[in-house]
């Protein structure tokens, strides 16, 4: 979505599913459930651009504990609202090997992104691999994986704000929104 008045119609027509302040209770209480399981591990914590980005901003300074960071970068979605073939663009600079890595997304919606992430941390001989999402979206059907940590789970609509987008647009949001119509 390149003008801005059709990313305006968007956000106008949509309608808000979680308030500013439920996503700042809901980092606050995962970053405690994950500091509790995760404190003693020193792990490789990788955020998934370009999703996850403010998600991983707002969790990374509550995590009480050592940690090194880096990031991945792979899409399914592009600017389209469907998922199609993955396509990796990074992987971490960051050695895997022997290290517990959790890996921070914003949804996990299909399931799909995550199981390759993970089957690759794994092949690159991570001792352990977690997953934390920000939204697990309920889409009535099982997933190829299931997130360790979940913020908040979510209607099976098309969500945006907070880091997720609608055609590239509204990331910055500090609510979650659903699209009324299709886009």
């Amino acid at each position: 979505m390149r003008a801005p008045e059709q990313a305006w119609q968007v956000l106008d027509s949509a309608e808000q599913v979680c308030s500013a302040a439920t996503v700042a209770q809901a980092v606050n209480r995962i970053a405690a459930e994950i500091t509790r399981a995760l404190a003693d591990d020193y792990p490789l914590v990788l955020s998934v651009m370009g999703g996850a980005v403010v998600f991983t901003g707002q969790l990374l300074p509550l995590l009480r504990f050592p940690l090194d960071y880096d990031y991945v970068h792979l899409t399914r979605y592009g600017n389209a609202t469907t998922g199609g073939r993955i396509e990796w663009k990074v992987f971490p600079l960051e050695a895997v090997a022997g290290r517990v890595v959790l890996v921070v997304d914003d949804i996990l919606d299909e399931g799909y992104t995550m199981a390759a992430i993970r089957a690759r941390i794994l092949a690159a001989g991570a001792r352990r691999f977690c997953c934390a999402v920000f939204a697990d979206k309920d889409i009535g059907r099982p997933k190829p994986v299931a997130a360790d940590f979940v913020a908040l789970t979510l209607p099976n609509r098309y969500v945006f704000g907070f880091g997720m987008d609608v055609k590239g647009a509204w990331r910055n949001l500090p609510a979650i929104y659903a699209v009324k119509e299709p886009c």
